[in-house]
């Protein structure tokens, strides 16, 4: 009789000694774990920022403000992308310029094949007038990708910016 009650209390023992263990685990797990902020239409591009949320929303206001619109195509999980996203929404003369312009972010691709005229790959950053049309002219700095930045390549997307805007004034 005595040994089953000391088989019952090493049995106690035993499972009280696990299951402090997982409480431990699921404690600092919990502490290290940062909380989910909010998804916001920015998507981490430029909080401050006007973005808009679909692309026939963006056409709409793109048209109506007289305003260019700057589509940018990425991916959340996209080494690349993460990497442009970094250097864009940290670039005080971008983020100061893009307030000219009606803001896309897509993280799907759309159904108009205007929006990929050399092919769907991400990062890919595309300009459109207000007259709705692709600006196929203004382009980053590769042959293979020509809507392509990376974060070497910030200064072009700026200068591609600008270009826009100017564009856009002597056209109209």
């Amino acid at each position: 009789m005595e040994r089953s009650y000391v088989s019952v209390l090493l049995l106690l023992i035993g499972i009280s000694c696990a299951l402090a263990k997982d409480v431990g685990k699921k404690d600092s797990k919990d502490t290290t774990t940062k909380p989910k902020l909010p998804q916001t239409l920015s998507r981490g591009w430029g909080d401050q920022l006007i973005w808009t949320q679909t692309y026939e929303e963006a056409l709409f206001r793109s048209k109506h403000s007289q305003k260019p619109l700057m589509i940018i195509h990425h991916l959340e999980d996209c080494p690349h992308s993460q990497a442009l996203k970094k250097v864009f929404a940290e670039h005080k003369d971008i983020q100061k310029l893009a307030e000219k312009f009606i803001l896309l972010n897509l993280v799907y691709e759309t159904t108009d094949k205007n929006l990929a005229p050399d092919g769907q790959y991400v990062p890919r950053v595309l300009f459109i007038d207000p007259s709705l049309t692709v600006r196929a002219d203004i382009t980053g700095r590769y042959s293979n990708r020509l809507y392509a930045y990376e974060p070497s390549d910030i200064s072009l997307l700026y200068s591609n910016m600008q270009k826009a805007l100017k564009l856009l004034k002597t056209e109209l």
